[in-house]
């Protein structure tokens, strides 16, 4: 059975945070299964409080972003921001072109199959965009 955790970076529960992904005061956490989906966690994004200091980008703050998102095999947001590189080697990491919740979690439904293959590679692991419009497309742009 084809299983993912599924976490989005969100303020408020319902939109996805307009900032880089990592800088969202909480991570809504989803198992989908068998065509469904289902919340099984809020996780505050704890290491946030007083992380003024910390520019984006700096590494302490990728890995207080994978603190909070252990087990999470998928994390979504409408912006990464350039700790991408880092994540990427724990996460598949999404962008998605929506701003809800709810139509995030339509397209993650769209996508389970690259997902799947995406979190099954670990190696060579590029970042992806969904689209809410059933298009997909993977980064390829740095292969040397």
């Amino acid at each position: 059975m084809m299983e993912l955790l599924v976490a989005f970076g969100t303020d408020d529960g319902e939109n996805l945070n307009n900032d880089h992904v990592g800088m969202a005061k909480y991570f809504y956490v989803y198992r989908f299964s068998n065509g469904k989906e289902e919340l099984v966690e809020r996780r505050e994004n704890v290491k946030l409080k007083g992380d003024e200091s910390m520019k984006h980008g700096d590494p302490e703050k990728a890995k207080a972003t994978s603190s909070v998102l252990e087990n999470v095999d998928v994390l979504v947001g409408r912006k990464f921001g350039p700790n991408l590189p880092r994540l990427v080697r724990k996460f598949v990491c999404a962008v998605v072109r929506t701003d809800t919740i709810t139509n995030a979690i339509e397209c993650v439904h769209k996508s389970m199959d690259l997902l799947v293959e995406q979190k099954n590679k670990r190696e060579d692991r590029k970042h992806i965009v969904l689209r809410p419009e059933k298009t997909i497309e993977t980064n390829y742009k740095d292969r040397g």
